[in-house]
């Protein structure tokens, strides 16, 4: 006979070491931790501090990397990619019965592999053998994974997948990349990866809502904005 699952945890594994209460809480916790810190990256990608007191910009930046990404993406359709990848590791993994196994693995997926960090660190050490930002990604990431695997689920562990994919091809691709990610490519990045992290915090406090992964060819066209001949 199946047991139910207790009010407020999820089947599949979850609920061994928190209550149901307590894992929401965290859920909740982690949530906020992502929003703030989208909020902060895009806040320092979008704020500046003139003779006049502060200021802001790269609105348009935003509006169209987000708009161009968006119909991009779901042409593509992304998500569903992430998607069936993250149902393959979930019976791959023993893990069939976690039915928020597929969501815990794009949430945590998306909130580690996007952002400018990623890229710096996987370059340096690329060309020049300094692993020190990838190694420093690697703890927060460690922090947070960990924090997200005791609030949701085994399937944010298996976010590290695509994490090393990502960051092994940018580290191949280090001496091909090093000239286009010029400091006003990365920034354009880094302003636009923070706010697809805002999105990803999003989702994680009032459940999934925006498909960030189909939001991340918003990125591309970010970094290629600082090569226009004029600014937006």
């Amino acid at each position: 006979m199946k047991q139910k699952c207790a009010e407020g945890s999820h089947c599949g594994g979850q609920g061994k070491y928190f209550s149901g209460r307590i894992q929401t809480t965290l859920n909740y916790a982690c949530g906020i931790s992502v929003l703030f810190i989208g909020i902060a990256g895009a806040m320092e990608g979008m704020l500046n501090i003139g003779p006049e007191g502060l200021g802001s910009g790269r609105s348009m930046l935003v509006v169209l990397s987000l708009v161009i990404g968006a119909l991009v993406g779901e042409i593509i359709n992304l998500e569903h990619l992430f998607e069936r990848f993250g149902e393959w590791l979930k019976n791959r993994t023993g893990n069939a019965r976690d039915k928020k196994f597929v969501e815990d693995f794009v949430n945590a997926s998306l909130t580690v592999c996007i952002g400018a960090m990623a890229v710096v660190g996987s370059i340096q050490d690329g060309i020049y053998g300094d692993y020190s930002v990838l190694a420093t990604k690697a703890v927060l990431d460690l922090i947070i994974i960990l924090v997200m695997t005791c609030s949701a689920g085994a399937g944010c562990v298996f976010s590290a997948v695509p994490v090393a994919v990502f960051e092994g091809v940018m580290t191949a691709l280090a001496s091909l990349l090093k000239p286009v990610m010029t400091e006003a490519a990365l920034a354009n990045l880094s302003l636009v990866g923070s706010i697809l992290i805002f999105c990803v915090g999003l989702n994680l406090v009032w459940g999934r809502k925006i498909r960030v992964a189909n939001l991340l060819p918003a990125l591309v066209f970010a970094v290629a904005a600082a090569f226009l001949p004029f600014s937006l």
